[in-house]
């Protein structure tokens, strides 16, 4: 039996199989439940119908994962956009086109994709596991994450199938390079199709057909976890000071490209904070002729001298849209130094206890601004972590 197959008219183009490096048996996936409400929720949330799929991905899977979905009556969106039914994979992969039907039917059907720790989702499956990436906001993590820290997602080149190309054009060596051609523009063509129904980064199809069919790139780094949407299950804090977490939350935000360590965090007294935060407004506020009431109150000498009344002049301006972050914590100035003053500069505000409680604002030449990149609200605590550090190490 070969390695991978998929459906007429692609014939020659496969997902590259572990099957094949390691001489294995190609078996169809097997499809069994398992227990309820295996990915950890919140106390008291109700559990979830779990199936847990296994083995090769070949033509006619998607249908039979369909019809599992359809008996435990997991195949209509919930209306909150919350996962209703959990898909486990342990995969090596196989047929590309079924990978990407999976892959889109738990996407329209708002069925989350698990790989736990110890099991491997490579090729396909990896492609089809994407598709069950759930973004509904969660309360308490680790609820509705999908890739367990131990376990292995990883994605590489689809290839040509030989034996494919000998069945259509056994006789005429120059069909065969068309109809090879062919296929591979097929394949590549679905791919960018799949990615752009997922909301993938742009370079994520380039980056793929770009690398040599028998090199995985596995889901590793937080830039990785970031970009594909994918949310870690059994990461705590990191273990590095708190104002390095201040300047990880500033890069991320930024979307600027380098290490953090390039920033400067310079930390705030808490009990002054507000006041400071306010004091940089007022000079934006000035420097631009604001009007109004709010503008009127920054500009009184009387309300910026009395606590209780910095307070309410903050909340209410936050509550009228202005981009002041919330103070949760020890709070930090982040920037980088150039001629001795900051271009741009972050607010960054931590909470001590919960690593998912941050606040940042960003404050440049036209005043104080929300950041352009938000972290996934079901892993909030990815962006206290560099994007290139490596949280989930392939074996």
């Amino acid at each position: 039996m070969p390695c991978a197959f998929i459906r007429k008219g692609l014939a020659a183009v496969t997902a590259w199989s572990v099957a094949c490096l390691w001489g294995l048996a190609a078996q169809a996936i097997s499809i069994a439940e398992a227990p309820s409400a295996a990915t950890p929720t919140q106390a008291g949330a109700p559990s979830m119908p779990t199936l847990r799929v296994t083995g090769m991905i070949e033509p006619g899977d998607a249908d039979k994962l369909s019809a599992a979905l359809r008996k435990i009556g997991a195949l209509t969106p919930s209306k909150s956009g919350a996962p209703i039914a959990i898909v486990e994979f342990s995969s090596i992969g196989g047929s590309l086109p079924d990978g990407f039907e999976i892959g889109m039917l738990m996407r329209k059907s708002g069925v989350m994709a698990v790989v736990r720790k110890g099991d491997l989702c490579m090729s396909s499956c990896a492609l089809a596991f994407l598709g069950g990436n759930v973004h509904a906001p969660s309360s308490v993590y680790p609820a509705e994450c999908n890739l367990e820290i131990g376990g292995e997602v990883a994605f590489h080149n689809f290839f040509l199938n030989p034996n494919g190309l000998r069945e259509s054009t056994v006789l005429d060596p120059v069909q065969s390079r068309l109809q090879g051609f062919t296929d591979a523009r097929g394949g590549t063509a679905m791919l960018a199709k799949y990615a752009g129904f997922l909301g993938l980064p742009p370079n994520f199809v380039a980056n793929l057909i770009g690398r040599p069919v028998e090199s995985f790139q596995y889901v590793e780094t937080v830039g990785q976890f970031l970009s594909f949407h994918v949310c870690p299950i059994g990461i705590d804090r990191p273990a590095i000071p708190i104002d390095v977490q201040a300047r990880n939350v500033c890069s991320n935000s930024l979307g600027v490209s380098g290490r953090a360590e390039a920033l400067i965090a310079t930390p705030m007294v808490l009990a002054q904070a507000k006041l400071q935060l306010l004091q940089r407004l007022q000079e934006n506020m000035q420097s631009s002729k604001s009007k109004g009431r709010l503008a009127a109150q920054l500009a009184n000498g009387a309300v910026m001298r009395v606590k209780d009344e910095i307070d309410r002049l903050y909340e209410d301006l936050r509550a009228a849209g202005v981009a002041l972050p919330e103070i949760v914590g020890p709070t930090f100035e982040v920037g980088s130094k150039e001629s001795g003053a900051y271009e741009v500069k972050c607010y960054v505000s931590l909470s001590p206890d919960d690593p998912d409680n941050f606040d940042v604002a960003l404050q440049g030449p036209r005043g104080f601004a929300e950041p352009s990149r938000v972290p996934p609200p079901n892993s909030r605590r990815l962006f206290l972590f560099d994007r290139d550090d490596v949280i989930n190490p392939h074996r």
